[in-house]
Formats: C-alpha cells, sequence, structure tokens
C-alpha cells in the first residue's frame, strides 16, 4: 500500500538509479580518471573518456524522462483546469509548465482557485505545493 503523501513527503527516489547506477557510474568515473593521471597514455585517456560518457548518459537520459513526464503532467493538467474552468481558457494557457507541475497535487476542489492564484501571483511550482490544502497524491512520478 502507498504511503500517504503530502508536501514534506511527496519527492520519491528511484533506488535503481539514486543508489546503484548513479554511485557506480561516478566510481567507474573515479577510478579512470585515477589510472588516466597515473598512467597517462592513450588506453587510460579513452577509458577516461567512456566513463565520462557513462555518467553524462545516465544523468541525460533520467532528464529526458522526467522532462517527458513534466509534459504529460501539463497536459494532464491542463486538461483537467480546462474542464474545471471552462469559462476561463486565458488562466490555463497562461500556467506554466512548473506550475501545472505544482497543481497537480491540488485536489479539484482548489485547483482552480490555485491556478488563478499562480497566474496572478506567479507563484512557483513550491509555492503552490505549500498552498494546497487537501493533497491529491501522485504515486507514478519518480
Amino acid at each position: 500500500m502507498a504511503t500517504e503523501q503530502g508536501f514534506k513527503s511527496h519527492a520519491r527516489f528511484d533506488p535503481w538509479f539514486h543508489f546503484f547506477l548513479a554511485p557506480l557510474n561516478f566510481l567507474i568515473l573515479i577510478v579512470a580518471a585515477k589510472t588516466a593521471w597515473v598512467y597517462r597514455d592513450k588506453l587510460h585517456y579513452f577509458f577516461l573518456a567512456i566513463a565520462i560518457s557513462l555518467v553524462l548518459m545516465g544523468f541525460k537520459t533520467r532528464l529526458y524522462a522526467l522532462r517527458n513526464q513534466d509534459r504529460i503532467i501539463r497536459l494532464e493538467e491542463r486538461t483537467r483546469l480546462s474542464r474545471l474552468m471552462p469559462q476561463e481558457p486565458t488562466v490555463v494557457e497562461a500556467l506554466t509548465m512548473q506550475q501545472c507541475i505544482g497543481l497537480r497535487f491540488a485536489s479539484d476542489e482548489e485547483a482552480a482557485d490555485l491556478a488563478r492564484i499562480a497566474v496572478r501571483e506567479h507563484l512557483t511550482s513550491k509555492q503552490i505545493k505549500e498552498r494546497v490544502k487537501t493533497w491529491r497524491a501522485d504515486h507514478h512520478r519518480i
């Protein structure tokens, strides 16, 4: 069963990435850098280049997945808000990506009011999440 979610407990870790792949890639990078420093030959520089590419590839692929999630959240929230406030399409269109991401935690009852406030006061995602009273959990985002 999923745990209760709120502002202080909504952040999540992906154990395979955060606690295995990223540390392992950094360890490989450190070992490759040290051996390249000691031996200073083309083979060890090549291994260092591979280690750097592993670290960059890991973080870039993670970034691509997170950006894709952000775009899906924006679409979901704009669709939900268009349904909740059909008379105010300009408010829905004025929301930034980060504001939509913050609004995903707001219940239907408070989402429209928070959206209006977010646009009017240029709230950040964090500021929006702090103002949510009835938290709508998102257990799928990592």
